[in-house]
């Protein structure tokens, strides 16, 4: 079994080797806290769309369907009612302004979601505080070398 750079547990790594390791950690973690933040914002896209997109819809129906419905609805309201059919044209139009005003509410609900949400705020903050700890990060206390393992280490690296 090795570690993630290719050296044997259990043996001791060089300086250089736990700072590149160290760097290669911290570089995944920025990679990582950027895809999190791309695919938060991706998501707030999408709730943007969709409420455009509602209220694109809410203004096709009030405009396309008026002429259509109001004289399929009048029509209609008259047969079934014997008015006048100046108030059944009027009970029509109503009708439709309804149907615009449920889907302008739809897109108010997902417009007021998409401003609500703060995904690429809480990882920018979660990312300040990542550097945050490794600034106040402090290294553990060495022990003093002993003077018989400098000339081992000395002897062994010749």
């Amino acid at each position: 079994m090795s570690a993630p750079d290719g050296t044997p547990v259990g043996a001791e790594r060089s300086i250089g080797q736990l700072v590149a390791a160290a760097t290669t950690e911290m570089s995944a973690l920025v990679h990582d806290e950027i895809a999190l933040a791309k695919a938060q914002l991706k998501q707030d896209v999408k709730r943007g769309a969709v409420s455009g997109g509602a209220f694109s819809a809410a203004g096709a129906v009030l405009v396309f369907s008026l002429p259509m419905l109001n004289f399929a609805l009048a029509y209609g309201i008259r047969t079934w009612s014997n008015w006048n059919l100046a108030i059944c044209f009027l009970l029509s139009f109503a009708a439709n302004v309804l149907v615009a005003a449920v889907l302008a509410l739809i897109g108010t609900v997902f417009a007021k979601k998409a401003k609500k949400s703060k995904g690429p705020q809480k990882v920018a903050a979660s990312m300040k505080e990542t550097a945050g700890v490794l600034q106040n990060a402090k290294p553990h206390p060495r022990p003093e070398p002993v003077e018989d393992a400098v000339e081992a280490v000395a002897r062994s690296s010749s």
